[in-house]
């Protein structure tokens, strides 16, 4: 069991520090709140679609989607349009129409977009399903169980990590000009993936 626990915690922390989309909207929305609690819908839901993600994906789902090229190809394919279109709209966001009232997005935008760049992210769900799923079938009844409570319980701490040090440096941030970069930056991020995702889908 603490072989399958200490497997679950590296693996789930090799998949999310990578800079993405997932954690660059969390980051920025943490940034943009006036006080940590505004940032937990994004908070809740980004861990909760991973929460998702992972039990699916320890459950078999994986080798479905996986092995069905057409599932793949229509993943990718909405991946790519709400990349693009994720993108822009971050890229003509603005500090200061972000932060009226001291609010970034409202509670129901902050978990219609968590939920969108979370299970619509093609290459954050083949990840999950691909690595977490393949690497759950070495591990039988109360090892798989660890396993994948392990890996949960990362994602779940490196989202409120994320959002509490985005609130932190939010705050210190009188200018804007922070979250003015972080938005071109989270634009570039999104629109790489796109691009990354289209090479894939015709390679």
């Amino acid at each position: 069991m603490v072989n399958g626990i200490i497997h679950g915690i590296i693996l789930a922390f090799g998949l999310i520090l990578p800079l993405g989309v997932q954690n660059v909207f969390v980051f920025n929305q943490g940034a943009t709140q006036p006080r940590f609690k505004r940032a937990l819908p994004v908070v809740i839901t980004a861990s909760l679609c991973d929460t998702l993600l992972i039990t699916l994906a320890v459950l078999g789902v994986s080798v479905l989607v996986l092995g069905n090229a057409g599932i793949k190809v229509a993943l990718l394919s909405i991946g790519i349009l709400f990349m693009i279109y994720m993108g822009y709209v971050t890229w003509r966001s603005k500090p200061s129409q972000q932060s009226i009232d001291g609010v970034a997005m409202t509670p129901k935008k902050q978990i219609g977009f968590a939920a969108s760049v979370s299970l619509l992210n093609p290459h954050a769900i083949l990840d999950t399903v691909g690595v977490i799923g393949t690497s759950s079938l070495s591990y039988t009844a109360e090892e798989k169980l660890a396993f994948t409570l392990a890996c949960i319980l990362v994602s779940w701490l490196w989202f409120f990590s994320l959002a509490f040090i985005g609130n932190k440096i939010g705050k210190l941030d009188k200018t804007g000009n922070i979250i003015f970069m972080l938005n071109k930056v989270s634009a570039i991020i999104m629109w790489g993936t796109a691009i990354y995702l289209l090479a894939t889908l015709f390679l």
